[in-house]
Order: structure tokens, then C-alpha cells, then sequence
């Protein structure tokens, strides 16, 4: 009979730790949606480059490639 008890209080503690667990993350998400719109409203993220600098990069993309096919090669060559 006593052991009945036990597991029903065990079984009470459970839910009332889970509630707790559930309550709190539910305010989290709530403080957190909050707080990201206030940082949008406030901080709006930056537009996006203009054309001209793409152009450039991707220049610059192929001569990241060529040094790196370069030292690539450089290192093979040392090893062999």
C-alpha cells in the first residue's frame, strides 16, 4: 500500500517537473520572438552589394583557385 504512494507522488513530481520545463521554454520562445522583432525594427539587416562587386569577385574567385592549383602542384612536386 505504501508503495502506491510513493509511485503516485514520484508520478506528481514528474508532471509538475515537466509542466514547469513546458511553461518556461513556452515563455523563452515567446521573449525570444519578441526580442527579434525589436532587433529587425531597429538593426535592419544591410542591402545587397551592388553589381559591380560581384563582377569583381568572381574574378578574384578564379585567381583564389589558380593560387591554390599553384601551391597544390608546388607540393607534389616537393614530395615526388
Amino acid at each position: 500500500m505504501e508503495e502506491t504512494n510513493i509511485v503516485m507522488e514520484g508520478v506528481k513530481f514528474m508532471i509538475l517537473g515537466m509542466g514547469t520545463v513546458f511553461v518556461f521554454l513556452g515563455i523563452m520562445i515567446f521573449v525570444m520572438n519578441i526580442m527579434s522583432r525589436i532587433i529587425h525594427k531597429y538593426f535592419p539587416e544591410p542591402t545587397a552589394a551592388p553589381a559591380s562587386a560581384t563582377t569583381n569577385s568572381g574574378a578574384q574567385k578564379k585567381k583564389v583557385v589558380a593560387a591554390i592549383v599553384a601551391a597544390i602542384m608546388e607540393d607534389k612536386k616537393s614530395q615526388a
